[in-house]
């Protein structure tokens, strides 16, 4: 080729481009983003709608179905799932993924604030949320004091997140476990009562002085000055002088008739580290940094406020997630050593000098790929680097061919520079070729749809641009450096190693090919016979979508009983944490009670405030091996499956997109009764399958409220308005919120109103209280109203406008998902359904159509592309016959080697049964491209096909064994997710070299293309 030409013709130019290509190499590798597992990026937004007081039923009416009408009509939208609960509806409406994020974001916030008019106008709030990737947190740090007061542990969080802040690669830098300053005002409500002062004329008075109004402007003369009224309050004591009221001819006081104080919300969700009183102080990172270099940022932040700190407060890293990221960059970096060692090694036989030239390829097209992939907008994650790990042993296919090439026309009496022009002409078109269909091979792997597919994407583009370089790479620097570094060989030359192969090659395979040709047809038979028997391992195997991660961390939710208060919740968490603490590699443990743990994992959404909910998110020691922590998983499991007075599960982390559960059984209808009795089927059906562990379903339980029940005629005769009830009860259990001041010290405070009460409200709420009636008279609420019990349901669930109900349950260790999947579906096609009522599947079922949606097109396009760039190459349709005939020999070899390591075809393993029909076209095309040169150029068929199988064999058997060495450190690697690929590849690879180097010069016999 003229590109090998210019290279090795014009070798000052190439080198000076080869020492730039490795300084920008070097360069992008130290610079480009690093975090912990690939962005993913989806248009997907949750709408909370909070709406205190009303019941589910009343959210769905008022609320969730006048936003489902709008939201539904826009378009591109894919599905709208909503769960509606007391005074709460969350709404996630999913687009279609391929839209775009921030377009889709607007055009929702403008239907949302387009219906709010229609819907109800005492609404507390209605969010529209993002779910972003880089809104993971990457530190979660504790502040521990058993003594320090409220005011001490606030001032010391605001002093770290201030410093925090001050990181410009950081974001949303959040304080959890302290409920928020505001000013209380405790109203006596019998002394309101006497003095007949309307409740409204309070609140009115201290509205009218949160109010702000702007004076406006005067002119003076030839200037105009901004006119300053006296504005809001500014302090606790302006808000106790106000006047309110005017008794018997005085005016009243808001402090004659309330006290007025500085307290703190009501706690809804407590926080401990190891069991020690603290608050958390979390931080996520913007996208596009490198989390390791920020690292050495924050740290030095957080050492400069621990020395701040009062001495009864520590400070303690609970969780750091940069520490992770270099343990398992260094860890996938000494993969690579290690497989580097491996590559040379194997290149042996083909010379010290010959594998040094290979050795140097290597650097030099991670380098290009590296600033390629880059370029692209990739940064350094755990599958990028798999790509280029399984790119290692790729790239390195090109090089030594190229250079068996040169060396074997030195050998023949070529200078070394004669060598290296021809030898690289010769064979430069099989590079080529080569190259493209192992970039097609991984084309489909690129184009995978939804989350899925971005979840994996930066593998294949890692091996792609990596695979691209080493072509480049192949074609110019290496004649290049032949020219330099190999010596003129005559055919008298000798290599120990090479020879000792060569000698291998001459007992063992020449003998054995002799036979396979004179019996073609058996040959055949015998190898189709093998692929059809490695077929019956796809049940034996079965199927699951992504493994757990290896990260030696869990959760443990716990779920009291039904309505439980905070104080009970609180009670069973510290006797889980009690148990955990046994836990020998244990490094510590967050505690979290009426909420979940602050977002750490990228697929994992922590849970909203709940009084019946706790959440511990367990580390253990970075050296817990991942058996180890499967094995303290079920030894806690079997622990806490008989808990008493408590739902205790222990989660693992799973890797890829989020999924509710693996198993869920989504029952849609209209009558909500109907529905609960349904999903009661579907949870003793789910219970009774093999398998399945922490069955959930929602709507077991009804729960009890209690339901102030207002005599209407009585409260019309006395002149009360029934919203003069309903918010004189809230005053009294909740409390009013008037509004917000800002003080002296520029602090912001919210004002709650409220009635003389512990932390939280009780029964004895209730007494005392008084109503006014028109006249401003307090009425005692005894008299127009009375409590009592009433049962409800406690949520349920829209999907796509229609009214259902999720019935779930995840899948025991060692049980594949499905298996227990396809029982359930067998099961749920065998119950009756009344009339209107149906069931989908969700879960991994969904997760997994969805994953695969669009697929069967990408394969298509790629099997066609496939045979059209071999029809290309080779001009004929028996060649490309010829080529693809070994990509099921491969598929042998992958199931075979699945099975033996206890590996399920998982998502990462379908994607190495396809990165394995490019390779092993690839030495395919070396064997039928030579075989032809070989025929052009006068030997008999047989003789050709002989002569190509012994020629070719070192070269294809040594590609086969780097590519085998450079992913052996992957499939010994403790990673689920990643292993899986590097066996599927060896023991593809190893099949397909030991059958394919007989099949191929077979079927070459049988089928001989016309030259």
């Amino acid at each position: 080729m003229k590109i090998s030409d210019f290279a090795v013709k014009n070798y000052q130019f190439t080198l000076v481009i080869f020492l730039m290509t490795v300084a920008v190499g070097l360069t992008t590798f130290l610079n480009m983003p690093r975090s912990e597992d690939p962005v993913i990026d989806s248009p997907q937004f949750p709408v909370v709608v909070i709406y205190p007081g009303a019941s589910p039923e009343d959210m769905e009416e008022l609320v969730v179905d006048p936003l489902e009408e709008a939201i539904y009509a826009l378009e591109s939208i894919k599905q709208i799932k909503t769960e509606i609960k007391d005074g709460v509806a969350v709404m996630k409406v999913d687009y279609n993924y391929n839209e775009d994020v921030d377009e889709k974001y607007q055009e929702l916030v403008r239907e949302v604030n387009s219906v709010r008019p229609e819907l109800p106008a005492d609404i507390f709030s209605i969010k529209i949320n993002r779910v972003r990737p880089s809104d993971v947190n990457v530190l979660q740090i504790a502040l521990i004091s058993e003594n320090a007061s409220r005011e001490s542990l606030k001032k010391s969080g605001e002093l770290l997140q201030d410093e925090l802040e001050k990181i410009t690669q950081l974001k949303k830098v959040d304080l959890f476990g302290l409920p928020d300053q505001l000013v209380r005002i405790d109203l006596q409500l019998e002394k309101i009562a006497e003095m007949n002062i309307p409740l409204n004329a309070i609140l009115g008075s201290i509205q009218g002085e949160l109010s702000n109004i702007p004076g406006g402007q005067v002119e003076a003369g030839s200037k105009s000055f901004n006119v300053k009224t006296s504005g809001n309050y500014s302090s606790l004591e302006e808000i106790a002088e106000t006047i309110i009221y005017s008794f018997q001819g005085k005016t009243v006081k808001l402090k004659d008739v309330a006290s007025v104080y500085e307290d703190f919300e009501e706690s809804k969700h407590l926080t401990r580290l190891n069991g020690y009183r603290s608050v958390f102080v979390t931080a996520a990172l913007k996208e596009g940094n490198n989390i390791s270099k920020v690292q050495e940022t924050y740290l030095a932040a957080i050492e400069k406020v621990e020395k701040q700190l009062p001495d009864n407060i520590e400070l303690v890293v609970a969780f750091d997630q940069a520490n992770y990221v270099n343990r398992r960059l260094s860890g996938l970096g000494v993969d690579f050593l290690i497989a580097i060692a491996l590559v040379f090694i194997t290149l042996l036989p083909l010379g010290n000098r010959a594998s040094i030239i290979v050795m140097i390829s290597i650097p030099l097209s991670l380098a290009i790929g590296l600033v390629l992939l880059n370029a692209l907008g990739y940064g350094l994650n755990q599958l990028s680097i798999v790509g280029l790990v399984v790119a290692l042993g790729l790239l390195v296919d090109d090089s030594i061919v190229v250079v068996e090439n040169i060396e074997r026309w030195i050998r023949e009496g070529y200078t070394k520079k004669e060598a290296a022009l021809k030898a690289t002409q010769q064979i430069s078109l099989s590079v080529v070729g080569c190259t493209v269909t192992l970039i097609i091979a991984f084309l489909p792997l690129v184009f995978l749809p939804e989350g899925s597919g971005d979840f994996v994407r930066s593998l294949p583009m890692a091996v792609i641009m990596s695979v691209l370089a080493s072509m480049l790479v192949s074609l110019t620097i290496i004649p290049f450096l032949s020219t330099w570094m190999l010596k003129d060989k005559g055919p008298d030359h000798t290599n120990k190693v090479y020879d000792l192969f060569q000698k291998g090659i001459q007992m063992s395979y020449a003998p054995l090919l002799e036979k396979a040709l004179s019996k073609p047809v058996v040959t055949l038979l015998i190898a189709g016979t093998v692929f059809l028997g490695s077929l019956s391992l796809f049940p034996v195997i079965g199927f699951s979508l992504f493994p757990p991660s290896e990260k030696p961390q869990f959760l443990v939710n716990i779920t009291t009983s039904l309505q439980s208060n905070l104080n009970t919740t609180d009670e069973v968490t510290r006797k889980v944490e009690a148990e955990l603490s046994t836990i020998p590699e244990l490094l510590n443990f967050a505690t979290n009670v009426g909420k979940g743990n602050p977002r750490i994992y990228y697929n994992e959404i922590p849970e909203n405030e709940r009084t019946d909910y706790g959440q511990i998110f367990v580390q253990l020691k970075p050296e817990t091996s991942p058996p180890r922590k499967l094995q303290i998983i079920e030894e806690l499991k079997s622990k806490f499956s008989q808990f008493v007075g408590a739902k205790v599960e222990v989660k693992n982390f799973e890797q890829g997109p989020p999924v509710t559960a693996p198993v869920e059984v989504r029952l849609s209808g209209e009558n909500l009764d109907t529905l609960r009795n349904l999903a009661q089927k579907v949870e003793t059906m789910l219970k009774q399958t093999n398998g399945t562990i922490y069955v959930n379903n929602p709507v077991a339980n009804l729960k009890t409220d209690i339901k102030v029940a207002i005599n209407k005629e009585k409260a019309r005769q006395l002149g009360i308005n029934t919203s003069d009830i309903d918010r004189t009860v809230r005053l009294a259990l909740a409390g009013l919120e008037l509004g917000s001041f800002t003080d002296q010290n520029d602090v912001e405070r919210s004002i709650l109103i409220t009635s003389p009460r512990p932390d939280r409200a009780t029964l004895t709420s209730f007494e005392n209280l008084y109503v006014n009636n028109f006249q401003g008279v307090g009425i005692p609420l005894a008299q127009v109203a009375s409590l009592t019990f009433e049962s409800s349901m406690l949520s349920f669930d829209h999907f796509n406008k229609e009214r259902s109900v999720s019935v779930s349950s995840f899948v025991n260790q060692g049980v594949l998902a499905d298996r227990v999947i396809e029982e359930v579906i067998a099961n749920m096609n065998q119950m009756e359904l009344p009339e209107g009522y149906s069931y989908t599947m969700g879960g991994e079922y969904e997760t997994r159509q969805e994953s695969f949606a669009g697929f069967n097109t990408v394969i298509i396009v790629t099997v066609f592309l496939f045979i059209a760039v071999l029809i290309l190459l080779f001009k004929t349709f028996k060649s490309t016959i010829i080529v693809l005939s070994v990509i099921p020999l491969g598929m042998v070899g992958a199931l075979i080697a699945l099975w033996m390591t206890g590996n399920s075809l998982s998502f990462v393993a379908i994607i190495g049964l396809i990165a394995l029909a490019g390779i092993e076209v690839k030495t395919s095309i070396l064997l039928v491209d030579f075989t032809n040169q070989l025929r052009q150029e006068g030997k008999p068929l047989d003789l050709a096909i002989r002569e190509a199988g012994e020629i070719r064999f070192l070269p294809i058997v040594l590609t086969t064994i780097t590519a085998i060495g450079g992913l052996i450190p992957i499939a010994l690697s403790t990673n689920p997710l990643i292993s899986p690929l590097a066996v599927v590849l060896i023991g593809g690879l190893i099949s397909s070299t030991l059958l394919s180097r007989i099949v191929t010069p077979v079927m070459y016999k049988l089928l001989p293309p016309k030259i």
